[in-house]
């Protein structure tokens, strides 16, 4: 008897993106999508495919993949965002797991990254390994503002297919995030820091963070797409840390 597959996706106003993500995903048993009241054409885009459209208040990222989780009913899970896409390689390679006993209880899957269009392939942005796919009943969601993710309390694997996220399609697409992922970020970064944010924070995180990227990650070698990705995550870096001085001294 084959494993069987539930897909969770949580969505909020993406109708550029959808339906190419559901477009690569008719082959599983089942789509769970959480929606947070999308008013877009979300909904309707959605209507078309056979899934399970489910709308609920927005409590955060790892709140909302957990309430997706709990609804997912096939034995094996792949979470995936919005704006990503299933690979053919990694279909076939998930296909081919499925009709076999499984080794692992959750696999990594590398991600592609798209940047204006293009695969960044360096910036430290490949092979970019995120456990997506698991045993429903093993995984659970790591409890953090952003990045949240799955886990499992056992050894994991890796898988060589790849999802393909189209993250920024144009720089304005960037910097509308933008706001939402710094602001989102400053709590763990407080955390790390243990309430404490020096000006030297200020100014060296970000330099260090461009060079670590362009330089020794190889960001060059993606021509203008790697130093814009560099320089656009420095620049995050200073304003995660700004932001994280700002509410600091708020308090005091």
């Amino acid at each position: 008897m084959e494993n069987t597959l539930s897909v969770i996706i949580i969505t909020k106003n993406e109708e550029k993106n959808i339906e190419r993500t559901l477009q690569s995903l008719l082959w599983v048993d089942e789509i769970i999508i959480v929606d947070s009241f999308s008013t877009d054409k979300t909904k309707e885009i959605a209507s078309k495919y056979p899934l399970n459209f489910i709308e609920r208040e927005w409590k955060g990222f790892a709140d909302q993949k957990k309430y997706a989780l709990s609804k997912a009913t096939k034995e094996w899970v792949l979470a995936i965002d919005a704006d990503e896409v299933v690979s053919e390689e990694l279909k076939i390679e998930i296909q081919n797991m499925l009709k076999d006993t499984i080794q692992f209880q959750a696999y990594f899957i590398p991600t592609k990254n798209y940047f204006l269009n293009k695969w960044i392939r360096n910036c430290g942005w490949y092979p970019d390994n995120h456990l997506r796919f698991g045993r429903r009943e093993s995984l659970f969601v790591t409890d953090r503002q952003v990045h949240e993710g799955l886990d499992v309390n056992s050894e994991k694997g890796f898988l060589k297919g790849s999802l393909k996220h189209y993250s920024y399609n144009s720089i304005h697409q960037y910097f509308e995030k933008f706001n939402i992922y710094t602001t989102l970020d400053v709590e763990q970064k407080i955390l790390k820091k243990k309430n404490k944010i020096e000006w030297y924070n200020i100014l060296f995180s970000p330099i260090s963070q461009f060079l670590r990227m362009y330089i020794g990650k190889s960001g060059w070698k993606d021509g203008v797409h790697g130093f814009l990705v560099s320089l656009f995550s420095s620049f995050y870096t200073l304003v995660v840390y700004a932001k994280a001085w700002e509410k600091i001294n708020s308090k005091k």
